[in-house]
């Protein structure tokens, strides 16, 4: 998913049916940290960057600070966010060293999305929701975590990372097809709080993979938290949808583009 076209190589094509979906009172254990023996998920990058490429990014600091997906914008000489009617604003790049998360830098912004709590335990059946450009128009969706997987990055930038994956349980309607272009996106909880970012799917097993939220605690540990922060939007599987275009209206989520490689 995402700027940078990847592809999912599994051992096996067989799509395991998807979760049931659980209430909150439903949850299962509480997530434990990342080990050796979770699964693992190769991605593979291209080796060399590509042109006019996009993603989703998202406000976490009111002074102009973004997150969005590494990938987005890795190899980017040039990279903008768009701010409707035909503009955009340029963004300074600054890569992650260990994790699939990139900060971008504008002359000011809107207000930022909270964060979550780096204390708060996450529990299997927890919801999350993804609001961003799939396939660069405006989209959702929504999933459940599953637990703990490994992406393995093969080609430019080869490493591995330790993700969260999530089955999907619903998406924009009419929304058909990839969610490419929903990489970068935040990943919400229930009170509207970044928990991670979106970094891939894997489509034929209904899986959307993003960020430990430890990596995205690190990531937002750089930002300049001085701005002022909206408070979040209790958010479910009824109104997503209605959030996720207030979060797109207000530019708090807004779509990166890669406007030349390096």
């Amino acid at each position: 998913m995402g700027a940078v076209a990847l592809s999912l190589v599994f051992r096996s094509a067989d799509a395991p049916p998807a979760p049931p979906v659980a209430g909150e009172d439903e949850l299962g254990g509480v997530l434990g940290p990342a080990t050796p023996f979770d699964p693992t998920v190769v991605v593979q990058a291209p080796d060399t960057p590509r042109h006019l490429t996009s993603g989703t990014a998202f406000a976490v600091s009111g002074d102009g600070q973004w997150l969005t997906a590494r990938h987005v914008v890795e190899g980017c000489r040039e990279a903008a966010l768009i701010v409707g009617g035909g503009r955009a604003v340029a963004a300074d790049i600054q890569l992650a060293r260990d994790s699939d998360i990139a900060l971008l830098t504008t002359e000011g912004g809107p207000n930022a999305l909270p964060m979550s709590p780096a204390q708060q335990r996450l529990r299997v059946g927890h919801h999350a929701y993804h609001p961003g450009y799939p396939q660069g128009r405006p989209g959702e969706a929504a999933s459940r975590l599953i637990g703990r997987e490994t992406l393995r990055f093969r080609g430019r930038g080869q490493r591995d990372e330790p993700v969260l994956a999530w089955a999907e349980i619903g998406r924009t309607e009419g929304l058909h097809g990839t969610l490419s272009g929903l990489s970068g996106g935040p990943a919400l909880d229930g009170q509207g709080r970044v928990i991670a970012v979106t970094i891939a799917e894997a489509p034929r097993r209904g899986r959307i993979y993003t960020t430990a939220a430890e990596s995205t605690a690190v990531a937002a540990q750089s930002v300049d938290q001085t701005g002022q922060y909206a408070p979040g939007t209790v958010i479910n599987t009824h109104n997503y949808g209605t959030v996720a275009d207030g979060l797109r209206r207000d530019l708090r989520v807004a779509q990166v583009v890669c406007l030349s490689a390096a």
